[in-house]
């Protein structure tokens, strides 16, 4: 029976290795967007990656058939989202200590950059990202075109000052 259980454990081990090998790199990726951090120092992301790829070991032998990159992607995105509501919802006291984001998805809200994430880098439908999230497909849809939106106008800058002009008083 000790070898028996011994092997199932190396077949499991050598299976979610090359599941790892094959699905990490586009894991990290999407995290680093989630999280906004400039690809080359993503600590955050590269936390999330690690929490999403221990619980996708945790019930690796309870998928029967699913697919572990999804499972792997719905946590991700499960675990972002609850992070980001502490840090955001007025419940993260250390989210003041930390620096701004930096990422291309920077001036993007989290639930923006969740949301553009999932349907636009991961391809998943607007009915899936609803159910994840809680919110109906044209809400989805909304945001996802809103967030779209942002990314593709340039930020305005500053008035530029007008040379001569008198101020009026009243």
């Amino acid at each position: 029976m000790g070898r028996r259980r011994a092997a199932q454990d190396a077949r499991r081990a050598r299976e979610f290795e090359a599941f790892v090998a094959g699905a990490a790199g586009r894991l990290l990726h999407a995290a680093t967007l989630l999280t906004a951090e400039p690809p080359d120092h993503n600590p955050r992301a590269r936390r999330l990656l690690t929490l999403s790829l221990a619980h996708t070991y945790a019930c690796w032998d309870r998928l029967r058939g699913e697919d572990p990159y999804d499972r792997a992607r719905q946590y991700l995105a499960t675990r972002f989202s609850r992070a980001a509501w502490h840090e955001y919802g007025g419940l993260g006291v250390l989210a003041r200590f930390r620096p701004p984001p930096e990422g291309p998805l920077a001036r993007l809200s989290p639930q923006e950059r969740l949301i553009l994430v999932l349907r636009l880098y991961e391809g998943v439908a607007e009915e899936q990202v609803g159910a994840l999230l809680g919110l109906p497909a044209e809400r989805v849809t909304a945001i996802c075109d809103r967030a779209t939106a942002t990314l593709l106008q340039p930020p305005r800058g500053a008035a530029p000052a007008v040379l001569g002009a008198k101020a009026v008083s009243p």
